[in-house]
């Protein structure tokens, strides 16, 4: 596939810039496994990562807020290899809601079994103070997306939950309904209004609520691609 075909939408993970817990660190082999040998010429590491499960780009899954909800090791993974749109929002201003009256503004767009990517432009503030500034969905408006029937939610901003409330009413929402929700995605202004394959493929961790990926989306150009070689 070409690369002009496939667009990264995850922010890189940078120790030391994290708003969460996230430090790596690298040592040669014999450090983490005095058993193996090798010549002082060959470089060989092996690295450790301890990171907050919502560091970076990350996808929340129902176990954030459902005690019986499935974790990111059972989360069916079929339903994120969807095609999504993104509906720019990106006239909003931190703190102010988007309504259902303007979501259904693109209900036209809007399919069953798609990813629905709200974009606020919130991604220019990730490594900044401001990472927290955001836009949020009404009640009604996060409602009325999942019962679109959507696979997926997502944002470039830190979330789109109602501020000020003590009980996460748009996260309930979408957990109960076991629709993942990714957060602090990057660069949705390159997909434009066109229709992308979206692939998201979090860590199959045992007992955790949400994991940090790599978000990927597919020109149609790049499926033509894939599928001549095949």
């Amino acid at each position: 596939m070409k690369p002009e075909h496939v667009i990264e939408l995850s922010h890189r993970l940078i120790p030391g810039k994290e708003h969460f817990k996230f430090h790596t660190h690298v040592d040669d082999v014999t450090k983490i496994l005095p058993e193996v040998k090798h010549r002082p010429d060959i470089w060989y590491i092996l690295g450790e990562v301890t990171f907050c499960t919502h560091v970076g780009t990350h996808v929340e899954v129902p176990f954030h807020h459902q005690k019986n909800g499935a974790d990111t090791a059972t989360v069916p993974i079929a339903p994120l290899i969807a095609p999504g749109v993104v509906l720019d929002f990106s006239h909003k201003k931190p703190g102010e809601t988007i309504t259902l009256a303007e979501l259904k503004q693109h209900e036209h767009r809007i399919r069953k079994g798609d990813f629905v990517f709200i974009r606020q432009g919130a991604d220019k503030f990730y490594y900044t103070e401001r990472w927290n500034d955001q836009a949020h969905l009404s009640i009604e408006a996060n409602q009325w997306l999942v019962d679109k029937g959507i696979a997926c939610m997502g944002t470039d901003a830190a979330g789109l939950e109602i501020p000020g409330t003590d009980y996460q009413p748009n996260h309930l929402c979408v957990c109960k309904a076991g629709v993942p929700m990714i957060e602090s995605l990057r660069g949705l202004e390159q997909l434009g209004p066109e229709r992308h394959l979206i692939v998201v493929l979090p860590l199959p961790i045992e007992g955790c609520d949400a994991s940090p990926l790599r978000v990927v989306a597919i020109k149609k150009e790049g499926l033509k691609d894939i599928l001549k070689g095949l």
